[in-house]
Formats: C-alpha cells, sequence, structure tokens
C-alpha cells in the first residue's frame, strides 16, 4: 500500500520543499537543537537480514542529514518483540527509535493477546519508509522448478517439508501460514532468530525451503544462483528480480502480501521532535542516493505522515488478526 502520493512534477517538487523548509523554520529550538547526543535504532532481528540492512541505510542517512551520530542497535527474538519491549519502555526523549515493520507492529498484535505494551498508544509514527515483498526459495537441488510444482510436491508429502524463516509471527512466518491456508499444504516451520539464518542452512541444504523480504544477503544470494526463488508475495513483480513471479501468477490467485518498514518511537516523546523526525525523515527518503540505496534492496520507498502510517499500521492489524485466527497461531 503506497503510504503517499510520490511527486510527480517539478512544482510539486518545488512546492514540497518549500513545506519542508518553513515547517523547520517554525520549529522550537529545542527541537532545532535536536539531536544533541547520539541516536539509537532498534532492530528487532539478527544482523544481514532485511529489516537491518533497511535500519543500516536510514541510520547512515540520518546521520549525514544531522552531523550527528546515529547507530543501530540489535535485540532479536519475538519476531521484533524483544526490541519493541524496550523501545516503548526506554525514556520517551527521542533518542531510541524502532525500525518497526509488520510483525512487531501488526502480526504480533495480531497474535499475541497480553503484550506488555499497546502497539498503537504507546507509540508515536513517525514516517512510513516503504513496503517489501517476501521471497519464497528453495536450495537448488531441490526438484521444484516452479512454486506449481512445489505445491504439488507439498500435497504428496504432507508434513514432510520444512521451511524456514525468521522467526513465529514475522511477516515472512505468516505469509507462508497464508500459503499453506490459500493452497491447501501441510509445510512444517522451522523458526530461526533472523533471516540471514534460516538463509544459510537452505543454502547448505539443511533445510529444503525458507522464506524471508527480499533484501538484504537474501537478494544476494536470489541472484547469485545460490538459493531457487519460486515466488515473491507482493502482488506485482519486484523489479530487483523481475524473472521471479508473484505468488499469484505461479498457481495461488488472490495472493497478495507485502511487509512494511518505518520509524517509530515512544508517543510521549515531545511533539516537536516528532515533528522533526517526521520532516528529517520525509526529506531524507526524497533523497535521491538514499533512495536508490533503499529501492536496491529491493524496498518500495513510501514515506508518510504520522497519520497515514498510524492508519496503515490499524489496517494491517486487522488483516493479520484474522490471518492469525484461521491459521489456529493465537497465543492465550
Amino acid at each position: 500500500m503506497k503510504m503517499h502520493q510520490e511527486l510527480k512534477t517539478p512544482t510539486q517538487g518545488v512546492a514540497w520543499w518549500l513545506m519542508l523548509f518553513a515547517f523547520g523554520l517554525a520549529l522550537p529550538a529545542a527541537a532545532q537543537q535536536y539531536p544533541a547526543k547520539p541516536v539509537r535504532i532498534m532492530v528487532g532481528f539478527a544482523p544481514g537480514g532485511g529489516v537491518d540492512t533497511a535500519a543500516r541505510i536510514v541510520a547512515a542517512g540520518l546521520a549525514d542529514l544531522w552531523g550527528s551520530t546515529v547507530f543501530v542497535e540489535n535485540r532479536p527474538g519475538a519476531a521484533g518483540g524483544v526490541a519493541t519491549e524496550f523501545t516503548a519502555k526506554a525514556p520517551p526523549d527521542g533518542y531510541t527509535l524502532i525500525l518497526c515493520q509488520i510483525a512487531s507492529h501488526a502480526i504480533t498484535p495480531a497474535r499475541v493477546k497480553k503484550l506488555p505494551y499497546d502497539h498503537i498508544a504507546d507509540f508515536a509514527f513517525p514516517s512510513m519508509i516503504g513496503s517489501v515483498t517476501n521471497v519464497f526459495m528453495v536450495h537448488p537441488s531441490m526438484p521444484t522448478k516452479t512454486l506449481r510444482e512445489f505445491i504439488a510436491l507439498a500435497k504428496s508429502q504432507p508434513g514432510k517439508i520444512n521451511f524456514g524463516s525468521s522467526g513465529v509471527g514475522a511477516s515472512p512466518h505468516l505469509s507462508v501460514e497464508l500459503l499453506k491456508t490459500m493452497a491447501r499444504i501441510d509445510i512444517v516451520h522451522v523458526p530461526y532468530k533472523g533471516a540471514a539464518l534460516a538463509l544459510s542452512d537452505v543454502m547448505s541444504g539443511h533445510i529444503e525451503s525458507s522464506v524471508g523480504n527480499l533484501s538484504g544477503s537474501l537478494l544476494g544470494a536470489v541472484r547469485a544462483g545460490r538459493v531457487r526463488a519460486l515466488g515473491v508475495t507482493a502482488g506485482k513483480r519486484s523489479k530487483q528480480v523481475p524473472d521471479v513471479p508473484t505468488f499469484a501468477e505461479a498457481g495461488v490467485p488472490g495472493y497478495d502480501v507485502s511487509g512494511w518498514y518505518g520509524i517509530c518511537t515512544q508517543s510521549k516523546v515531545p511533539q516537536p521532535i516528532l515533528a522533526k523526525l517526521n520532516v528529517d525523515l520525509n526529506r531524507l527518503l526524497n533523497d535521491p542516493v538514499v533512495r536508490k540505496r533503499l529501492e536496491d534492496q529491493a524496498v518500495d520507498v513510501a514515506p508518510s505522515t504520522p497519520e497515514q502510517f498510524v492508519a496503515h499500521v490499524k489496517a494491517e492489524t486487522a488483516k493479520w488478526t484474522k490471518v492469525v485466527r484461521d491459521a489456529g497461531l493465537e497465543e492465550k
């Protein structure tokens, strides 16, 4: 889902930058001085996967924009839940951000009934970064050349084929649970602590198949032929691997799942700092160099307003609540 209409004409581009400039002048002095010390961006997964890669691109861009230190801190676990809880309980001063994403802010709240935080009320949503498709892949020695062939093999061997993912409840995991429901197949989930770890095992042949965000090391592995990509989960093909069909094209009509990334922080962060974060993130994500770096990692860049972002999070939570319920993955 696009979070805002991209600039189409030079006139619109000028208006956009004039708005940013004027808004920047209006910010209180405290916000203009932010950041006065290093800022950290929490990542709820191990290094090397798509979430981590996107966070590092944004961190480097903000560091250049601010002339200040911005670093990434990885705290994997619970499909991003460990880092999300840490962020929710950090001092609300704007110096702890999180690369929030579909697992931490839509799927986990749909799946886990009693979380130690409220994924909406306890957070502010300065801006969306963009969306990213998942990719389903197998070891090159597998006899299945297409997703249709994989589905047929899975139907002939129920409960015998494994698939790895970055963890229980993350977007890649749930995208395959939806595939299982729609294609009526039974394959076994093997959760890892990060997409890169699952990728390593499928490349070495220790596991038959895997799924993950099409970015970072996964994108490199697909391009190098170290795994065979059978399909992407989004409704359209990825520009980075245009020869890989969508799930809908490859035998599962109506299938369409995209992950997404954004920058979040605590809801009690002072409003002037939240406003500055929105302005600076939009400026950064509209920078051609940063945009290209993200697009090269298969991220469909789409900065947003906070209102657009939180509306998207609420809609995604409702969507995945149904998927979780249908798959029987609710935790009491």
